[in-house]
């Protein structure tokens, strides 16, 4: 039986916006293909000034939409799947941190194919990083489908479940790791005279820089050759390095994403 929407949403908090947002200005999805439940009617104001229906009936979601995003926080899976577990849904997309699809399976017995994504915080602005199982889905159609939902929100990559917790420690919480090195840099340029505002422009203009430069030559040119590009030797930024290798900073990153690896899936079991 056709459906009424193209996609359903559960959960209408903020990167649930931001995928919507971002589908319905890329002109992948019209908004009146669209429907959104969720318990707060602010929440859904949002969503109904773009065009898009929306209920505080989850089932009603549920049952009229082609893929199913689920974009609740994880500890309210169990009472939204329980209230919707034998609705007649075969496609999910789970953003839910942490949430396995066996687990989902097992709360939602009709469901058929589950697309499991993690998102990072940028994806609200474009510029995101988007990984995703899609591995039960093997018609072109789908994964067309995914790559059009993903692709408004930045970057994107395919890959197993299995790799989702390293996922989580790298891009998943990775821009707050960026954020604390740009806050550092900021504090360390205000010691040496700089005003905020200028230690602000200077310091989070250098990382995006670095970010593109990186990406546009990392075909054809390593990162120690992109390092050793701005170190001279016996120069400024070779002595800055030398401090860097003598604190460790390599094995301050290894260990903090490790304890953050460690705790998704602590948190998945």
């Amino acid at each position: 039986m056709k459906k009424q929407f193209k996609l359903g949403v559960i959960g209408g908090g903020f990167m649930a916006y931001a995928i919507v947002k971002g589908a319905i200005e890329s002109d992948f999805i019209h908004a009146d293909k669209i429907i959104v439940s969720d318990c707060n009617a602010d929440s859904l104001e949002k969503f109904r000034e773009y065009g898009c229906a929306a209920t505080t009936d989850n089932r009603k979601a549920a049952e009229n939409c082609q893929y199913l995003l689920f974009a609740v926080k994880p500890q309210s899976f169990p009472a939204v799947s329980a209230e919707i577990a034998f609705c007649d849904c075969e496609n999910v997309v789970s953003i839910m941190a942490g949430i396995e699809k066996k687990k989902i399976r097992a709360a939602l017995p009709k469901v058929k194919r589950i697309c499991r994504v993690m998102l990072n915080l940028p994806c609200s602005i474009g510029s995101g990083m988007v990984a995703a199982d899609a591995s039960d889905y093997a018609d072109p159609d789908d994964l067309q489908f995914f790559a059009g939902l993903f692709d408004a929100l930045g970057s994107y990559r395919f890959m197993e479940e299995d790799k989702m917790h390293a996922v989580t420690g790298i891009s998943g919480s990775g821009p707050a790791y960026v954020f604390l090195f740009i806050k550092a840099l900021i504090e360390a340029g205000k010691a040496q005279g700089l005003t905020e505002d200028e230690a602000c422009v200077l310091a989070a203009q250098t990382v995006a820089g670095g970010a593109d430069m990186y990406i546009h030559e990392k075909e054809h040119t390593d990162i120690d050759t992109l390092i050793k590009r701005v170190c001279s030797k016996g120069g400024t930024t070779e002595r800055a390095m030398l401090s860097f290798e003598e604190d460790h900073f390599i094995d301050v990153v290894e260990r903090a994403v490790a304890a953050c690896v460690q705790r998704s899936k602590e948190l998945a079991e």
